[in-house]
């Protein structure tokens, strides 16, 4: 059940990360108009927006040698290296078109991953863990006490969001059908059940 104290949190529904673009996740563009759709029920609407400066140090072109997909050490952890994506003011980083209305009467635009040597998946914090977005006390703010989770990539930036707002005191629910996932090999599993497996630890829930 949907209730006035809930936020819809759509996380990057951008071009570069549906089929055809840069970071694309397979079957991206099939859930942008079902969130449309999802967005009309909620009060409070959040989207969130990867927002890339050029030669960003989580793509794997600013490191000789290195490919998409490899794992490097950072001063803030383990960071992922990406195919340059979702670069400011590039076509890729826009909002894929069936998502335009649900952006239109969003309370927030949410931009993150600008610091060239900082990654950000999350909503709420670059991925230091110190640098905030704002988010948690513009929710606050709004009388929110429950951030829903939808979009792009399941396993990462809705995964990490939805772990930061547990973290912040919201109730989080990530709706799996509204998302899709990465899935990308790990020693054990895939990165889906990583996530999931930190969602089963902090409380966070897969339905409203």
């Amino acid at each position: 059940m949907i209730a006035a104290n809930d936020a819809l949190i759509i996380v990057d529904p951008q071009v570069d990360f549906c089929p055809g673009g840069r970071l694309a996740v397979a079957d991206g563009d099939a859930v942008m108009a079902p969130i449309a759709a999802l967005a009309e029920r909620f009060a409070h609407v959040v989207v969130t927006q990867d927002w890339h400066p050029a030669g960003h140090l989580s793509f794997a072109s600013s490191h000789p040698g290195a490919q998409p997909f490899d794992v490097i050490a950072m001063s803030y952890g383990e960071q992922v290296l990406w195919p340059d994506h979702c670069i400011q003011n590039t076509p890729g980083a826009e909002f894929h078109p069936a998502i335009l209305p649900a952006a239109a009467r969003a309370d927030l635009i949410v931009r993150k991953g600008s610091n060239p040597a900082v990654d950000s998946y999350s909503a709420f914090f670059d991925n230091d863990h110190a640098t905030r977005t704002g988010l948690a006390g513009a929710l606050r703010d709004r009388g929110v006490t429950r951030c829903v989770f939808v979009g792009l990539a399941y396993d990462f930036c809705v995964a990490w969001s939805a772990l930061d707002a547990r973290a912040e005191g919201f109730e989080a629910v990530v709706l799996r059908e509204f998302t899709r996932a990465i899935a990308m090999p790990l020693a054990h599993g895939t990165s889906v059940d990583a996530a999931e497996a930190r969602f089963a630890a902090a409380g966070v829930s897969d339905t409203l």
